[in-house]
């Protein structure tokens, strides 16, 4: 906890970075361990690892309430918040199945993320008590 307090962006960036590898590394892991199996089944995702994706969600915000603490710039804050409700709508979406949504959609929230908080830890972050946060 104490390292989001001190660089929520760094820790924001690992965290979607590792959210990325995981949208990404479940498809694959899991069709070749299904299909080596039983055959291809399609919902052969273990609870546990589904999991994740809210273990994620849970650090992103986290990470996102923490730095948009200390932005300096005024247009990232809700930068921030669009892409972790984007990243919070696809990932809710896959789970419930409200309408169809192609798999990939999942990397724009989480890239813009990644880039955000890359982005916000090298231009943005004052580390005074009294932040220049609405300056713009």
């Amino acid at each position: 906890m104490i390292l989001l307090k001190e660089k929520p962006d760094s820790v924001g960036a690992i965290a979607s970075t590792l959210c990325l590898i995981h949208c990404i590394a479940t498809p694959v892991l899991f069709m070749v361990q299904s299909c080596a199996l039983d055959g291809c089944q399609a919902d052969a995702v273990p609870t546990w690892w589904g999991f994740i994706d809210y273990v994620f969600l849970v650090i992103a915000f986290f990470s996102i309430y923490r730095s948009t603490k200390t932005t300096t710039l005024y247009w990232i804050k809700p930068a921030f918040w669009l892409s972790f409700l984007m990243l919070l709508f696809v990932i809710l979406n896959e789970k419930n199945t409200w309408f169809y949504l192609n798999e990939n959609y999942i990397y724009v929230p989480a890239l813009s993320l990644i880039a955000l908080h890359l982005y916000n830890r090298k231009y943005c972050t004052c580390n005074q008590v009294k932040c220049c946060a609405y300056e713009g």
